[in-house]
């Protein structure tokens, strides 16, 4: 490496780090307000789900709100599919067709509800209208309602080191009466 190089690698460590300092405390905040279930079912959206937390923690709320929209949409088809219900009409009509089955509790479809409604298609087709939105706060929205979701679909206990899940069918069990998890920091 030459010693141009080398020097912009330790300016830019010192900016990162400076930076990284600066944000820690909004950061940590951020992480704990959102009160996140620290363990969900391995399925195919807890690495994404986990990283739309992670973006809002770190402060990058546009990728937040963009992922927060997909995940729900996943954890929704999934739910569905869980249930043996049809995905018949829209993301609205599905979150009532899960209501009305009583899969999920009204505070749920609700917090399925605002992400849906979240300014769903001008973010994701980057509409002049994404100038307006309030993408902090609309973010820590977005995160604190797929917390809610995600608690109600993967609400568990733990006993004497075992993992209980309070809906079994979220949950893919194993022969041995273990289940795959997707572990979050606390």
């Amino acid at each position: 490496m030459t010693p141009i190089a080398d020097w912009r690698r330790v300016h830019l460590r010192e900016e990162l780090r400076s930076a990284f300092e600066d944000t820690l405390d909004d950061r940590i905040s951020r992480w704990i307000d959102i009160n996140h279930q620290p363990i969900v079912g391995a399925h195919h959206f807890a690495a994404a789900s986990t990283e739309c937390l992670e973006l809002y923690r770190d402060g990058f709320f546009v990728s937040a709100v963009m992922t927060s929209q997909a995940v729900a949409e996943g954890i929704r088809r999934f739910v569905l599919d869980r249930n043996s219900i049809a995905q018949v009409g829209d993301g609205t009509a599905q979150i009532q067709t899960l209501l009305h089955h009583h899969v999920l509790s009204p505070a749920c479809a609700e917090a399925f509800d605002r992400i849906r409604g979240s300014f769903r298609n001008d973010v994701h087709h980057m509409n002049p209208k994404v100038a307006q939105i309030p993408f902090r706060e609309l973010a820590k929205q977005n995160a604190e309602d797929l917390c809610l979701i995600e608690r109600e679909v993967f609400e568990h206990r733990v006993d004497d080191g075992k993992l209980f899940p309070v809906q079994p069918r979220y949950w893919d069990l194993n022969a041995d009466g273990t289940v795959n998890v997707f572990l979050r920091l606390q």
